[in-house]
């Protein structure tokens, strides 16, 4: 994979977490950003999502997919 992938989360998020596993166990190496501490971010995930701050949110090259599997993820990082 040669997109850079970004993941959105908080720490609190379950659905993070599974899907930090997921990629982990997949050797796939993500950058993530707490959306809790770098509100900054979190107001552009709004944007995206219509006012909601929706966790993981991941970007991989200029696409965002919002609370995706790993599977459409890596999908996509692919460009399947």
């Amino acid at each position: 994979m040669t997109n850079r992938i970004v993941m959105y989360t908080t720490a609190w998020c379950g659905y993070c977490r599974r899907l930090k596993r997921a990629l982990w166990h997949r050797g796939v190496d993500v950058e993530e950003i707490d959306i809790e501490r770098h509100p900054e971010h979190g107001e552009m995930i709004e944007a995206l999502t219509g006012g909601f701050r929706t966790v993981p949110t991941v970007k991989i090259g200029e696409t965002y997919l919002v609370n995706p599997s790993a599977d459409e993820l890596l999908a996509v990082a692919r460009g399947v």
